[in-house]
């Protein structure tokens, strides 16, 4: 069974630090393309960062450029997002993500092939 577990959610003022971390499992997965999302009440689904399981260069949303970080440990079958100098603007519930064989710049809700159960993240002002 396919699973992606998200952890590290919480509230954090802002200007404050989290990391996420995303658990995977059921399946090999050097094929993949892992991302994160995240969702705002009331807004669609975005894209966030991007990276390949194995090699390649990540990308990310020109909002987090600069002060998220994606990194993934293929060890520990494990992604992670870094997020520093959070705004209350990041509040969002954030989903780890899967698509098979898709460039990290073409990562897009409609190309992913599995989605995490997500993680609230709230930054106050």
């Amino acid at each position: 069974q396919v699973q992606l577990v998200e952890s590290g959610g919480g509230l954090v003022q802002a200007g404050g630090s989290l990391r996420l971390s995303c658990a995977a499992s059921g399946r090999t997965w050097g094929r993949y393309t892992m991302g994160w999302f995240r969702q705002a009440p009331g807004k669609e689904r975005e894209f966030v960062a991007a990276v390949p399981w194995i090699g390649g260069t990540s990308h990310y949303a020109d909002s987090v450029k600069g002060r998220f970080t994606i990194s993934r440990d293929g060890a520990k079958n494990t992604m992670y997002l870094q997020m520093n100098s959070l705004k209350p603007e990041d509040t969002a519930v954030y989903y780890c993500a899967a698509a098979f064989a898709v460039p990290t710049q073409a990562m897009g809700v409609e190309r992913i092939d599995y989605w995490g159960q997500g993680t609230q993240v709230t930054v106050s002002s």
